[in-house]
C-alpha cells in the first residue's frame, strides 16, 4: 500500500520488477537509471554476487515530480530469479504497489516465464491480493531477437490481456520507459 505523508505532501509508491532468472529485471532497472536526470533519482542499488547476479533485490527511488500537490515518489525494486531464492521474492514483493513482470521473449524461455507468473500469483494470494485486482505490466524483454515471442502470444501463454503486454529490449532501454509509465498510471488511479 502507498504511503501518503499528508504533512509532507508526499506519495511514496513500491513497484516490483518480477520475472524468471535473467529475463532483464537489473537491466531494465539501469537503463532506467541511466535515462532519468541525476537530479530526479537516487543511486542504483545492487547487491549481486561476483558474477553479477542478483541475491537479493535491486533497488532505485525516483522521483516523479508532483502532481495535484503532492511529491510522487516511486521506489523501485528487482527480485532475484534463481529458483533457490523464492524466500527472498516473497520478502521483496511484500507491499508492492505495482508489478512488472519481465517476460524473456526467447522461445525456449516460455516454461520459465509460465512458472515465475504462477509464482507471483501464489505470492500475492498470501498477501491477499489477486492479481487481477492489482496493478502490473507486462515487459516483453529481448524482443528485439530475431525469433522473440510476440508480446501478444506471451501474454496469451500467461492467462494476460495483450493491452498490458510491452514490447522491450532492456539492453538499449526500449520499451522499459513505457512499462514504467504504464504500471506508474495504474498504481497513481489506486491512490
Amino acid at each position: 500500500m502507498a504511503l501518503i505523508d499528508l504533512e509532507a505532501r508526499e506519495i511514496h509508491a513500491k513497484i516490483v520488477y518480477f520475472g524468471p532468472e535473467l529475463s532483464g529485471k537489473t537491466t531494465s532497472l539501469r537503463a532506467i537509471a541511466d535515462g532519468v536526470p541525476p537530479e530526479t533519482r537516487g543511486s542504483f542499488r545492487s547487491i549481486a554476487s561476483e558474477s553479477a547476479r542478483t541475491i537479493f533485490s535491486d533497488s532505485l527511488p525516483i522521483d516523479l515530480g508532483e502532481r495535484l500537490g503532492f511529491r510522487l515518489h516511486w521506489h523501485l525494486y528487482t527480485v532475484p530469479g534463481q529458483p533457490r531464492s523464492s524466500g527472498a521474492r516473497a520478502v521483496v514483493l511484500h507491499g508492492a504497489d505495482g508489478i512488472v513482470f519481465v517476460a524473456d521473449a526467447a522461445p525456449l524461455r516460455m516454461a520459465e516465464n509460465f512458472h515465475s507468473f504462477k509464482e507471483l500469483e501464489t505470492l500475492l494470494s498470501a498477501q491477499g491480493k489477486a492479481l487481477g485486482d492489482f496493478p502490473m505490466v507486462l515487459e516483453c524483454n529481448k524482443s528485439d531477437l530475431p525469433d522473440a515471442v510476440l508480446p501478444a502470444d506471451i501474454a496469451a501463454t500467461l492467462g494476460l490481456n495483450e493491452g498490458a503486454a510491452i514490447r522491450a529490449s532492456a539492453i538499449n532501454g526500449a520499451g522499459v520507459f513505457d512499462a514504467l509509465r504504464l504500471v506508474s498510471k495504474q498504481v497513481a488511479a489506486r491512490l
